[in-house]
């Protein structure tokens, strides 16, 4: 791995055991060594998250594992979709209830994927659940994969794709077959997304790679193949792991880091690092692309809030503003080709 590369992998990852894939309970070690991580002042907006993978586990057993990687120090647990299997529950059942206690009891958002019943209708839904045990975010599947209408009751599409403002940064979703189609993608982008959670039956692999890249948020996979993926903002894969029986994969990402383009920004940045020479640094320049990637260098600096104070205009927010302003010009929405 570069050490240029803005994550920070949690010590232990390579400690899953190879029988059963179970996790050793932490010691008083790795305890200690998670307090003092949480007290260590952050640089930039780093957020901890935890990947869990698997298929057919028993409620106990997940449980088991959330608890263990609670202790360990998290901001965000994600599960795979469906994690119970093709039976429904209501978000007061019994998953819901337990990942709720142990949200509460570690001060963690948990992402808990199931087949949700909504009196008599089934939704493919993954259910955030915020470091108090409250559901704060429901977001239903847009793009059901064909067999969930043969289920009985069967799934029912999703309206729209939420984005929620947690306390680390926001967080969106996506389900399984939703990786091919990219106006879900582009509804999170367009609501600020900065992270979004990928439950999935299936890796997807490069499918995502491409959403990263577009949309210049980082996304994170747990799915049913036991296996997770991480892309960068700019595209890049940070992480890719896969165990058998459970993978377990943790990952610290910075929130704050930001992509932009050379365009009408060159001057802009120069001043700023010139000015801010201790604060800030220009990570990565992607000379094909002509981008660029801005991180903190300290604590208690924001680098996306001192290249909004120069006026750097972030690559999303360019390549949008550019969209709209060419339609404007052209009349109407290539995409929709109807009227703005």
């Amino acid at each position: 791995m570069r050490v240029d590369r803005p994550i920070r992998l949690v010590a232990g990852m390579a400690l899953l055991l190879a029988a059963g894939g179970q996790w050793p309970a932490p010691d008083a070690r790795g305890i200690a060594m998670a307090e003092t991580n949480a007290a260590e002042p952050k640089v930039g907006r780093p957020v901890r998250v935890v990947s869990i993978s698997f298929q057919n586990k028993t409620l106990d057993e997940i449980k088991a594992v959330v608890d263990q990687e609670g202790t360990r120090g998290a901001d965000l647990i994600a599960l795979p979709e469906t994690c119970r299997g093709t039976g429904m529950e209501t978000i007061g059942g019994p998953t819901v209830t337990a990942m709720a206690a142990l949200a509460r009891k570690h001060h963690t958002y948990v992402v808990c994927p199931l087949y949700r019943q909504k009196g008599k209708k089934r939704y493919n839904s993954a259910i955030l659940l915020d470091r108090q045990g409250k559901v704060v975010c429901i977001y239903d599947k847009i793009y059901p994969y064909w067999p969930e209408f043969d289920l009985y009751p069967p799934c029912e599409v999703g309206k729209d794709a939420p984005v929620y403002q947690a306390d680390f940064g926001r967080v969106g979703f996506a389900i399984c077959f939703d990786a091919n189609f990219p106006d879900v993608w582009k509804r999170l982008a367009d609501q600020g997304a900065e992270l979004v959670i990928w439950p999935s039956a299936y890796s997807a692999g490069t499918t995502l790679q491409a959403h990263a890249l577009t949309n210049h948020f980082y996304v994170v996979t747990a799915t049913g193949t036991r296996d997770c993926l991480v892309y960068d903002i700019t595209g890049e894969q940070l992480l890719y792991e896969k165990r058998e029986g459970m993978n377990v994969s943790r990952i610290t990402l910075d929130l704050d880091r930001r992509v932009y383009h050379e365009n009408y920004n060159i001057e802009k940045r120069d001043r700023l690092l010139r000015e801010h020479t201790d604060d800030v640094v220009q990570e990565k320049f992607l000379d094909r692309e002509q981008w660029f990637v801005l991180k903190a260098k300290r604590p208690g600096v924001s680098a996306q809030a001192l290249a909004k104070e120069y006026g750097l205009e972030e690559l999303r927010d360019y390549v949008e503003r550019s969209r709209q302003g060419i339609d404007r010009r052209r009349g109407y929405r290539l995409r929709e080709k109807v009227r703005p």
